[in-house]
């Protein structure tokens, strides 16, 4: 069981399940977003993010090209992004720098790594992506099989 929340604590969440996959992202927007070289999410069905206390409050960010805005979900008092959602509301894009205990997960995947900072030394043996991946190749059956269960 993972738990965590923003800054001030008026926004308090716990995961009621396993991440499906945690993504380590090094786009531009994320590190825009961030003011950091890359973003670590833990994604999850969004139906397996309780919230404990507060109610994060939808901005919407714009991204490049013709992609529609990604949500990001921040604390109303001290603004700290909380989770988001790309696409699809059914799943969360937990920022893991959230998290109670960060260290609790660690990334399976780096991705946009075309826009790394050259100074970030990538983990041997964790799987990186110039851009993005097939998620059939990388994820786990049984997170495939939560993802299928959402999406069918």
């Amino acid at each position: 069981m993972y738990e965590g929340g923003c800054s001030c604590g008026q926004v308090r969440y716990r995961l009621t399940a396993e991440p499906l996959f945690v993504h380590c992202c090094h786009c531009l927007n994320c590190q825009r977003q961030t003011g950091s070289a890359f973003v670590v999410n833990v994604l999850i069905e969004a139906d397996r993010v309780e919230l404990l206390a507060g109610e994060p409050q939808r901005v919407d960010v714009p991204r490049e090209g013709d992609t529609p805005p990604q949500w990001i979900f921040r604390c109303p008092a001290c603004q700290v992004a909380v989770y988001s959602v790309y696409s699809d509301p059914a799943f969360r894009f937990v920022r893991a720098g959230t998290l109670d205990e960060p260290a609790a997960v660690e990334p399976d995947v780096h991705i946009f790594t075309r826009s790394k900072l050259p100074w970030v030394a990538l983990p041997e043996g964790v799987p990186a992506f110039d851009v993005y991946y097939d998620v059939g190749e990388l994820w786990p059956e049984d997170s495939l099989r939560r993802l299928r269960a959402v999406i069918d």
